[in-house]
């Protein structure tokens, strides 16, 4: 079945809610403590909620890496990968009028498929869905990074174009440890 890239929005909220009680985070690299604080934040104000994850402007909360330090947001947008249910997320964020991304931010796209749909090909079709959004935003190119054992987040990365551009190690928030930085060209 194919998967659609939607703006979140009040109506599909509770099936991203149940996500997120089942045990999914749209943030892999800090799973739990993202799906705690969003249903919190939901829970609190679910309209401010589904507003927050289109941010062209960079005026959300502060981000928290994964050791817990926070940094500035940069501008972007989440959308929810769809197949008649919630299936994940993908998110974009860039800079004002460069390809180039701080050292804090690993790269322009994170995607997440919920455990129950992986293996669907979702993630592939989903960043397919996504790269024309980047290109509109005047982008030469978009770089994502995994670890060297996630295979599977490779080819994803690697049926849509994507070279490898170097090993390199994380920057101490993200632990330090070494992973791959990827590169698709616009």
């Amino acid at each position: 079945m194919p998967v659609e890239i939607l703006k979140p929005t009040l109506k599909e909220l509770p099936a991203y809610v149940d996500a997120l009680k089942r045990g999914w985070g749209p943030d892999n690299m800090r799973a739990k403590a993202s799906a705690d604080e969003q249903l919190l934040r939901i829970e609190r104000d679910p309209n401010a909620f589904v507003t927050s994850l289109d941010d062209s402007d960079a005026k959300g909360l502060p981000v928290t890496l994964p050791d817990g330090s926070q940094v500035p947001r940069l501008p972007g947008f989440n959308r929810w990968l769809w197949d008649g249910e919630f299936c994940g997320s993908i998110n974009f964020r860039w800079q004002h009028g460069t390809a180039e991304l701080p050292p804090h931010v690993l790269g322009h796209i994170g995607y997440s498929v919920v455990p129950w749909k992986q293996g669907r090909g979702y993630a592939t079709q989903a960043l397919m869905l996504l790269l024309p959004d980047a290109r509109a935003r005047g982008l030469a190119y978009v770089e994502l990074t995994t670890d060297p054992d996630n295979i599977p987040s490779q080819k994803v990365i690697t049926a849509n174009g994507g070279h490898l551009v170097e090993r390199f190690t994380k920057v101490a928030a993200y632990g330090g440890k070494e992973a791959l930085r990827w590169r698709i060209f616009l």
